[in-house]
């Protein structure tokens, strides 16, 4: 959960300022943000043009790394599908979706699953200066009528002004390699920022960006647009890549986020790929190179062929949306369906 500049990027800033960001769960796990003052915050250039980021940062330099690879042409990444079908029952499925059950959640039942969730609670600031409260109250999670609703409200609180709640699968569940889905409807308005993303199960071990970070789903203030993003350590330096709904390599697909719509991502050992409605939104190559002898050479995209957790969140307030926040939308929710993982 990182702020995101622009449509399509590289970014990298050196990882030392991100520390604080993530460690444990304990110690306010979790999204991480580039000071916007900060000259060591900078846009990375492909291989022959530069993507511009639309950032104050004055500086650029080339990752070594093959990752992040932008496709060739729009039509090579699009799925066949032109027109984008919203199932409307949480029985359906994306068309060609294959393998087995892994995990899910279907928020059937009259509370939280907590074999499956944890809270994770306070007001730290997350690393992204928001201004929420975490709580583990059913104010602000709660299952009803078959829908997680995660609920943002404007309240006086253990010293902040706003609750909200941020659910995780740390310590529970986390996977490598599979199908994600998910039917979820996002909150708009101004200072609101919901998230539906994923951090390397090695947190505890490897300081942010080393545990990598998967952005699913992010959205801010009152865009209605989906931004997917990647995380990694690139030499000892923070590095992301990332794309939305909005313009991915000339393409568009307009989206009222406040409604259901079917997310997924899949992940092998080639690539992660992003798709909303069957829209295409987001796509890293993470392919590890071999050696002579068929074995894989260590390298930045080593991070996403590890363990990933889940988390849930709605944030209000942070350096990516800003801090002119619209009181008058609260209470506003963020609504989940089901999140099903096939492997």
């Amino acid at each position: 959960m990182f702020k995101k500049i622009g449509i399509s990027f590289i970014g990298v800033a050196v990882a030392g300022a991100m520390f604080a960001a993530c460690s444990s769960d304990e110690n306010g796990a979790g999204p991480a943000e580039i000071p916007e003052s900060s000259s060591d915050a900078i846009v990375a250039q492909s291989s022959s043009d530069v993507i511009s980021a639309q950032s104050s940062s004055s500086s650029a330099v080339t990752p070594d790394s093959s990752s992040a690879v932008i496709p060739d042409s729009v039509g090579d990444h699009l799925s066949s599908s032109s027109v984008a079908v919203i199932p409307s029952s949480s029985s359906a499925v994306i068309p060609g979706l294959t393998g087995d059950l892994l995990w899910s959640d279907e928020f059937e039942g009259t509370g939280l699953d907590l074999s499956k969730w944890r809270y994770e609670t306070g007001n730290t600031g997350w690393g992204n200066n928001e201004l929420q409260y975490y709580t583990n109250r059913t104010d602000n999670a709660y299952v009803a009528d078959g829908v997680l609703h995660i609920a943002a409200k404007k309240e006086s609180y253990e010293g902040a002004n706003y609750t909200s709640a941020r659910l995780i699968t740390k310590g529970k569940f986390d996977f490598t390699y599979g199908t994600v889905e998910a039917r979820i409807a996002l909150p708009v308005g101004k200072g609101i920022w919901p998230a539906f993303w994923m951090l390397g199960a090695n947190i505890d071990n490897a300081i942010w960006p080393l545990c990598g970070e998967i952005d699913i789903i992010e959205a801010v203030n009152d865009e209605s647009v989906v931004y997917g993003t990647h995380h990694w350590s690139h030499e000892g330096q923070h590095a992301e890549y990332g794309n939305n709904t909005k313009d991915y390599y000339g393409t568009s697909y307009d989206l009222d986020i406040t409604k259901f719509h079917n997310y997924k991502m899949t992940w092998d050992k080639n690539a992660i790929t992003m798709y909303v409605d069957d829209f295409l939104y987001q796509k890293i190559d993470i392919t590890l190179e071999k050696d002579a002898a068929g074995n894989n050479i260590a390298s930045d995209m080593g991070t996403f062929h590890k363990p990933f957790f889940f988390i849930l969140n709605v944030a209000v307030g942070g350096n990516w949306p800003g801090f002119e926040i619209d009181d008058s939308q609260f209470p506003n929710e963020m609504l989940v369906d089901y999140i099903r993982v096939y492997k």
